[in-house]
């Protein structure tokens, strides 16, 4: 008798705008109607029903025993670094005879770069497909924004990959929220470089609170700013190419012994500023952000106690 493959567990932030969860769910049903001999389930880690908890209790209610976990997650901030393995290890406990393997977060991608620039293209009213149309395009790629210096650096990599080749004047960098610069300074850094038309590109995969102050905070620049045009465009959404990559994830997870990035990782690695974090457990936490609600501009850990995990030995995303 043929082992069955693995189940698929998809694991996501968790946010408080219903629009943005149900898009969370509607992806994970999709996934489910798009592999229907693979048992597909996915969960939060705070915030939104369904808890994580009880995707990975409807695999086991099916007979699984075996998943791989995939982060639906464009960097690899506290949240896949530590709360989703926390949380794992957790539901190890909880159903004895379960076994998983976790894979890597989703970007930057090129098939994602590719919706990025046709998110572009739309804002610009579909008539910036070459080069020659995009040399007078300047680029804000907003990131949500961490405490994590690797999180943060990663949007920087997929912003410069977006400007590789694709002939826009330039692709900056700002952050919604917990790093800098924040959209409006990004804004300005834009127009200090010479920009006279901005488009502002969330990065993020689906709509959300973070997402909406993304768009006001950039409406609320342009008011200020007339002389300068400046567009707003949509997020990546569940389209076909973020379907296709994660099935690749989920099929390097199962395959192959994956290892998160931990050459600059601040529990492993001094950076400057930094030093006080190395060797620390990771401390489950949700953003401070996602409730629409401002704290004080750390990471909260308001109750939420998924578990505790150490960044010594192994990275924290090989087999279990």
């Amino acid at each position: 008798m043929t082992t069955p493959p693995p189940a698929l567990l998809i694991a996501g932030h968790g946010t408080r705008d219903d629009a943005g969860a149900e898009a969370f769910r509607d992806f994970v049903r999709e996934l489910g109607r798009r592999n229907p001999e693979l048992p597909v389930a996915g969960g939060f880690i705070e915030l939104s029903p369904p808890p994580l908890g009880d995707a990975v209790t409807e695999l086991v209610e099916r007979g699984v025993r075996r998943f791989a976990a995939v982060p639906l997650m464009l960097v690899s901030a506290g949240h896949a670094k530590g709360d989703i393995p926390a949380a794992l290890a957790r539901e190890k406990e909880r159903h004895a005879g379960i076994s998983y393997t976790y894979g890597r977060p989703l970007g930057p991608h090129p098939a994602l770069l590719a919706v990025l620039e046709r998110r572009l293209d739309e804002a610009l009213g579909g008539g910036a497909r070459t080069p020659a149309d995009r040399a007078d395009v300047t680029v804000l790629l907003v990131g949500r924004g961490s405490t994590d210096p690797d999180a943060n650096a990663e949007v920087h990599k997929a912003a410069r990959l977006l400007w590789e080749g694709r002939g826009y004047a330039g692709v900056e960098t700002a952050f919604v929220s917990l790093a800098a610069p924040d959209v409006p300074s990004g804004l300005d850094r834009c127009v200090m470089l010479g920009a006279r038309r901005i488009v502002v590109l969330p990065y993020f995969l689906f709509t959300g609170i973070l997402p909406d102050r993304v768009r006001q905070q950039t409406e609320g620049w342009a008011a200020a700013h007339p002389e300068v045009e400046v567009r707003s465009a949509d997020v990546i959404g569940p389209e076909p190419e973020l379907l296709d990559l994660v099935m690749e994830r989920y099929r390097e997870a199962v395959e192959g012994d994956l290892r998160m990035n931990c050459d600059s990782c601040v529990y492993r690695i001094a950076l400057p500023g930094f030093e006080d974090k190395v060797g620390l457990p990771q401390q489950p936490h949700f953003h401070p952000d996602d409730d629409g609600h401002h704290h004080d501009g750390h990471d909260s850990h308001d109750g939420h106690q998924h578990g505790h995990h150490h960044h010594s030995g192994h990275a924290p995303s090989h087999a279990h």
